[in-house]
This record gives C-alpha cells, sequence and structure tokens, in this order.
C-alpha cells in the first residue's frame, strides 16, 4: 500500500509557501497533498482570525476540493493551477454562494452563477477557500468601512491594510490563501499590496471580464490580484483574461503567454518618474526615502530614468470622485429591498420600504458617496461638474498616454504613506487622500502594478507602483519580475 505523505508541519507558517512554486515543487515531489496544503491555511486561518481577513471561510468544501485535485494529479489529468489555494474579495459571485460587496443590503442572498474569471480558475482546478473582507460596496481605503468588521494589518494590527481589498491583502500576507482575486477600481489592490508588502496587479481596463462582479463604478471597475510574486500574478492573469460571451466590454484582444515574458532579459528601459509625487506635501519621509532608493537600483541596472512633471495631478482625485460617485449612485440604485437582500421590517408604503430599507442596510460611506453622485447627475449641475468632470478625464488619459509614447514605464510611489492607524483618518477627504497616487492609472485606463520595495523605519511595507501602456502587461510583469527579482528584500 502507497504510504501517504507526512503531514505539513504547521509550525513553519509565514515560512513556506511564498509561491506557487513552492506548492507546485512540494508536490511533484509527493512530499505534501493538495489536502495538505488546504489544512495549513485553514490553520492560519483559525490562528490569526482576529485580522479579520475573512468573512466566511468554505472549510468543508475546500477539503473537498482538495480531495478531488489529489486524485487527478494522481491520475495525470490536473489544471494549471492544482494546488493554489485562492480567496474571493467579498464583491466577486461564487455560484450558491454569498456574495454581500461588504454590505448589510444584501445580506442573505446567494449567487445564481460564478464570475467568469473565478470560473477560469475553478476550470483549471484552484481551490477557493473562502470570501474576504472587504469596504463595503468598495468604497474605502482602509477596510474599515466594511459592515462585518475592520480588518487588520499583519504587520501590525494597530494599523489598516489598505482597502478596498483589505482582506484579500492579509490573507496573502498572513498566508491564509496562496493568492486572492479583488478589484481595482482607483487603487483597491495595489494600496493594500503595498501596505501589505505584497504584488498587486490592476491590468487595463476590459482585460479581464467583469461579468459576476458586483459593480461600483462600471467605466473603473478591474479585476485583479494579489500575489507574493509577480509570477503568480502573470499565470493568475494569463487564465483569467480574454474574451467573455458574458461581457460586452471586454476586450477581444489574444491573451499573452505571460509567464513566457517573465523568463526573457530585461533590456535597457526608458522610464519617467513623476517628481512632484516626491515633493507633494503629504508625502511621508520614509515613502521618498524608499522610492529614491528604488531609482537608484533602477539607475544601477542601467535603465534611463527621467524626471517629469505631471501637472494635472492635482486634478486626478476630484475628477476620479466626482465620476464614480456618479456611477455608483446609478449601480447602487438596484439595491432596494424589492428583489433580494435586506428589506426594512419597519416600512407599510412602498416609498418607505425603499427609504428605511436603504437607510438602514447602506454604510455612512456609500450613503455619502450615492447622495455626491445623485447630486452631480441633477439636471441643474451635471454640466458643471459630471460633463466637466469628463472632459477632464479625457485630458488625464491623453496625457498619461503621451507619457506611456515617450517612456516604457512611468515610476512613482505606491501610496502617499505606509498604513496609517485604524481610526486615525477622521474625514472622508484625509482618507481619499490615500488614493492620490493610484487613480491616474484608473482613470486612464492602463495596466498597473504595485511590488514591495522594503519597510519604513517603524517595520511597515512599502510599495512601488509601475505603470505601462494599455494591455502593456506582458513587459510590464516581465521589467516587475526582473526588478523584483534582482533586488530581492532583506
Amino acid at each position: 500500500m502507497k504510504k501517504e505523505p507526512e503531514p505539513l508541519p504547521l509550525s513553519r507558517k509565514h515560512l513556506a509557501f511564498t509561491s506557487f512554486r513552492d506548492i507546485q515543487q512540494l508536490l511533484q515531489e509527493k512530499s505534501i497533498s493538495c489536502q495538505q496544503v488546504v489544512e495549513y491555511y485553514l490553520t492560519n486561518i483559525r490562528e490569526q482570525a482576529q485580522l479579520g481577513a475573512f468573512v466566511e471561510v468554505y472549510e468543508a468544501e475546500a477539503q473537498a476540493q482538495a480531495k478531488e485535485v489529489d486524485i487527478k494529479i494522481s491520475q495525470g489529468r490536473a489544471g494549471r493551477l492544482a494546488g493554489m489555494v485562492i480567496g474571493l474579495k467579498d464583491v466577486l459571485c461564487l455560484r450558491n454562494h454569498p456574495v454581500q460587496g461588504g454590505s448589510q443590503i444584501l445580506n442573505g442572498f446567494r449567487s445564481q452563477f460564478t464570475a467568469t474569471a473565478v470560473q477560469r480558475l475553478l476550470d483549471e482546478d484552484a481551490i477557493i477557500i473562502g470570501r474576504q473582507n472587504c469596504d463595503e460596496f468598495a468604497m474605502g481605503s482602509s477596510t474599515e468601512n466594511s459592515s462585518f468588521f475592520p480588518t487588520r494589518n499583519a504587520a501590525n494590527p494597530n494599523r489598516v491594510p489598505g482597502g478596498s481589498s483589505g482582506g484579500s491583502a492579509v490573507a496573502v500576507q498572513a498566508h491564509m490563501c496562496t493568492a486572492s482575486l479583488g478589484s481595482d477600481t482607483g487603487g483597491s489592490i495595489r494600496q493594500p499590496a503595498a501596505f501589505c508588502g505584497l504584488v498587486g496587479l490592476k491590468p487595463t481596463y476590459s482585460r479581464v471580464s467583469r461579468h459576476g462582479l458586483i459593480a461600483y463604478a462600471s467605466s473603473f471597475d478591474v479585476i485583479g490580484t494579489l500575489t507574493h510574486t509577480v509570477e503568480d500574478s502573470a499565470l493568475l492573469l494569463e487564465i483569467m483574461a480574454g474574451p467573455d460571451e458574458y461581457d460586452s466590454t471586454v476586450s477581444q484582444k489574444a491573451v499573452p503567454a505571460y509567464t513566457q515574458f517573465l523568463s526573457a532579459d530585461s533590456k535597457p528601459r526608458k522610464i519617467a518618474y513623476l517628481q512632484n509625487t516626491l515633493s507633494h506635501e503629504g508625502i511621508h519621509p520614509d515613502i521618498i526615502q524608499k522610492t529614491e532608493q528604488a531609482l537608484d537600483s533602477l539607475r544601477q541596472d542601467g535603465h534611463i530614468l527621467e524626471p517629469i512633471d505631471f501637472p494635472l495631478l492635482e486634478y486626478v482625485l476630484p475628477t476620479y470622485y466626482i465620476l464614480t460617485m456618479a456611477e455608483a449612485s446609478s449601480n447602487l440604485s438596484r439595491f432596494d429591498g424589492v428583489r433580494y437582500g435586506y428589506r426594512s421590517p419597519k416600512s407599510h408604503t412602498m416609498e418607505a420600504m425603499y427609504k428605511k430599507t436603504r437607510t438602514e442596510a447602506f454604510g455612512e460611506e456609500v450613503q455619502r458617496r450615492i447622495m455626491l453622485g445623485t447630486f452631480v447627475l441633477s439636471a441643474s449641475y451635471y454640466d458643471a461638474y459630471y460633463t466637466k468632470a469628463q472632459k477632464v478625464r479625457r485630458l488625464l488619459q491623453n496625457a498619461t498616454r503621451d507619457i506611456l509614447k515617450e517612456y516604457d514605464f512611468i515610476v512613482l510611489p505606491t501610496t502617499p504613506t505606509p498604513a496609517f492607524k485604524l481610526g486615525e483618518r477622521a474625514t472622508p477627504i484625509e482618507m481619499y487622500l490615500a488614493d492620490l497616487f493610484t487613480v491616474q492609472a484608473s482613470i486612464a485606463g492602463v495596466s498597473a502594478i504595485s511590488i514591495p520595495v522594503g519597510n519604513s523605519q517603524e517595520g511597515l511595507p512599502v510599495g512601488l507602483q509601475m505603470i505601462a501602456g494599455a494591455f502593456g502587461e506582458a513587459e510590464l510583469m516581465s521589467f516587475a519580475y526582473h526588478f523584483m527579482n534582482k533586488h530581492p528584500l532583506n
């Protein structure tokens, strides 16, 4: 009788499985099974429940999936993601499972279908371990706006993990899963990646189908990844991306073999860095120091770096928030208590039901954005705000694309500061400033990635953001891959 592999020593927590390659190698050596991989992650989830990364853990299902994948491996018919354990931000649909967008207004709702991006991973034998906490309807930069509980940064539990994909970031950071799928509307993958010391990839708008993603702002929303390595991000994007009959906005462009680009030699590149980000009044000294250190490393690697000013920087946040709030006002009108989710028990008329349901079940930040979005779309103010913001959006898009015609990449900090304390940012404006450096790529609709470049003096992770042109993910990830391999963190 064939001897079963010895159980994985769970005392190796935070050391094992820093990449999918680690898992694949152990599976090939028959040192472990998929069931043991899942148990490793489940143990870490149980032991670190205080971080609030998961809203719901699919323990029995993940174990059953792992058992099936083990059989497939033994029969030589396993998919490319056999052994990869993935968490889903609570905005991605999984058939017959709850999805709430971090909100009570979808309490009791169960999805009738699976998001295209998720299904493509399942088809390659990925194992889904649970749904992860996020700011309500992805509206936030700290994961303090969740209707369930705040998520805490594993590097320092008194600090936020960023948002809105904070639970997804912490789950990877604290080794509760191999990778997470998140959504990025204005930095919701890249900012938590920077705060948690991870690789956060925002693909080009339309590169990945949005079918099965709860909409916040439909012309900005993108599904992306949170991983420990660029290699894992490339593999996941390679599988998720591409045309989808359920999403008419998805690109029909062929999907490159992103993982094959990672092995190519990195030739000298011409890189622009936004010097006015490093002189911005809100930037933390540790961010400046780590960014300049990374820029020096790029110069030493033979790349050509040129400082440029981006005079439109001051317009990116107001433009982004006017447009996304307007789209949120429209998208969130579907949550009314009539068809699904929460319905107020205190109402006796239809009008009262609408008002009370939305008042009771939407959080404060969501209500704020709906009201502001409705205001800028109103007949009296439509041209003054929404139309003008659309014109400025075009200027920002053109300016960003003009830079990327002359340069291979744009480099800038991912965030103005390291992770801040829970409850520290008391006003909406203070919170919105956390998105200052990430919204440019979202407005332009281009590809961007955040990679870790060390820690602040307080031991908090710092991220560097790299931006490439539309559908430039292959070159972008190759560049980030070589930089991380040449300059590994201590």
